[in-house]
């Protein structure tokens, strides 16, 4: 992989990383709603799982994908579904976690797995593979990409549920909670449609 190769596929993985999409509407939300703490098995499981799926993307079932299109189209909708289901959870959650309102934040394991139905995730991950893989040292040029992606998601995993967890105290009244659950659940939503019916 050339420097700029390499630098392009940097700047991609800022920008992708650090744009709003479920996972990051996802974190923020449960920084809100259940404090840093709370959230780092869901922020692990956002790195965790989205480097796998890059290395497991990159290493053939993206061709996969490309030979057989039903798949993808399967896999869209199954996503828009999840998406659907989880938006009514955070837009009907309650109040601030503290561990009694039956409410739980996502976990490591439900974290690595949301990233096979997260649109953002299959074109971040489509995307880098095709771009910035090289023929000549494929196997070697996938490993890059996923660990470039692992290296610069996971600041700006952090940053977006310390965003929630600064909103913490402005979001302790009820009532702006609710407004805030409603607004995430709907922007959640929001952030997933464009890439299912691209």
């Amino acid at each position: 992989m050339t420097f700029e190769t390499f630098l392009a596929l940097s700047l991609y993985s800022v920008v992708a990383s650090a744009t709003p999409g479920p996972n990051n509407l996802m974190l923020l939300a449960s920084g809100v709603n259940f404090g840093i703490r709370r959230t780092v098995p869901h922020m692990l499981g956002i790195a965790v799982g989205f480097v796998a799926m890059l290395i497991i993307v990159g290493f053939g079932l993206g061709a996969l994908l490309d030979i057989v299109p039903g798949l993808m189209t399967g896999l869209k909708y199954v996503a828009l579904a999840y998406t659907v289901w989880l938006a009514w959870k955070l837009g009907t959650s309650g109040s601030l976690g503290s561990g009694k309102s039956g409410a739980e934040p996502m976990g490591f394991v439900a974290a690595c797995l949301f990233q096979w139905v997260n649109p953002k995730a299959w074109v971040m991950g489509l995307t880098a593979t095709a771009l910035y893989t090289s023929s000549s040292h494929y196997f070697v040029s996938v490993l890059l990409v996923a660990a470039v992606f692992g290296l610069i998601g996971m600041p700006f995993i952090a940053i977006w549920a310390g965003f929630g967890v600064a909103l913490r105290g402005f979001l302790s009244i009820p009532g702006r909670l609710k407004v805030f659950n409603i607004v995430m659940g709907l922007l959640l939503l929001a952030s997933t449609v464009p890439f299912v019916f691209e």
